[in-house]
């Protein structure tokens, strides 16, 4: 016969660390850490905008912007200085610098990417596709090969001159465009990781974003749908997140799922990260353009 004494003791001991199991897989996970920084709040730059677009960083992280209507790009400066750094741009929207520092633009109005030197001279990198001119550039991306990206949707008053919009890629040499997206309604903000290996296109019209695989000569392969989201302009952190702009800033995990939402005092339509330290979020939108301080930090391109 069993000690009773022993199996009272033994009952209580298994009752104490079912107890305890319970208590330890019913306790709250701790919260994820926010990207913003601690106690942050966006703050507005100050200055006469109409319509703000484009934000890209320069190897100093100096932020550079577009504003459409009235055709120039501004510089915003390490130190909070706000300038005129070009004019007559061609309704100039996306931006992106290259490694030579040449500031790349997608002049939608004009219907060409242009790359611009640290001497204000600019020369056309594309304008024509099968003969014909691009509808309007409006975001673009370089890989680490130096190959070029870029949408080319049609808003406002221009017409589709090329049967659809569309995505390309302009080879590194500069001598050839493919069109490697032929298949979304209204493609929009566009961005790759550092590695060149996965690029994420917004098809604004379909309100969804896409991740491909990037594959050789600028291919791309493994259509998958990212988001469900009528995103603008986009870019990335270095915890692999992804930051989208609709009717504000939505934050997505590298796997697909929302993280965190930044609000802002406007309807943003892009975003960038700058500063020396690249811990600055830089958001444009319409009249407003507002910067806000984060906890994670940007990321650059890789060189081959």
């Amino acid at each position: 016969m069993r000690n009773p004494v022993s199996s009272i003791t033994a009952l209580l001991v298994g009752s104490i660390l079912l107890a305890a199991c319970l208590s330890i897989s019913a306790a709250p996970k701790p919260a994820a850490k926010s990207v913003v920084a601690p106690g942050a709040k966006p703050v507005k730059i100050v200055g006469k905008f109409r319509f703000t677009e484009g934000p890209a960083v320069d190897a100093k992280g100096n932020v550079f912007f577009t504003d459409i209507p009235n055709n120039l790009i501004y510089k915003y400066a390490l130190d909070g200085k706000l300038s005129v750094w070009r004019e007559d741009t061609g309704g100039a929207n996306g931006l992106f610098f290259d490694r030579k520092g040449n500031l790349l633009a997608c002049e939608g109005n004009r219907g060409r990417v242009t790359s611009t030197t640290t001497k204000g001279e600019v020369s056309v990198l594309a304008d024509k596709y099968d003969g014909k001119r691009f509808n309007k550039p409006n975001d673009l991306w370089i890989d680490p090969q130096g190959g070029i990206y870029f949408t080319d949707p049609v808003y406002g008053r221009f017409k589709v001159t090329q049967g659809g919009q569309h995505v390309y890629y302009l080879s590194p040499d500069g001598k050839k465009v493919t069109r490697v997206i032929d298949d979304m309604k209204k493609p929009n903000g566009i961005v790759g990781s550092p590695d060149g290996k996965i690029l994420y296109v917004a098809d604004h019209g379909g309100r969804k974003v896409y991740r491909y695989d990037i594959g050789k000569d600028g291919a791309l392969a493994n259509k998958k749908e990212f988001a469900p989201v009528a995103c603008d302009g986009m870019t990335l952190d270095n915890e692999g997140n992804v930051y989208l702009t609709e009717s504000l800033v939505l934050v997505y995990n590298s796997k697909g799922k929302r993280i965190e939402r930044i609000e802002v005092p406007m309807r943003p339509t892009n975003v960038c990260f700058g500063g020396s330290d690249m811990k600055t979020l830089v958001i444009t939108g319409g009249r407003a353009v507002c910067t806000l301080k984060m906890r994670v930090k940007g990321v650059r391109t890789k060189s081959p």
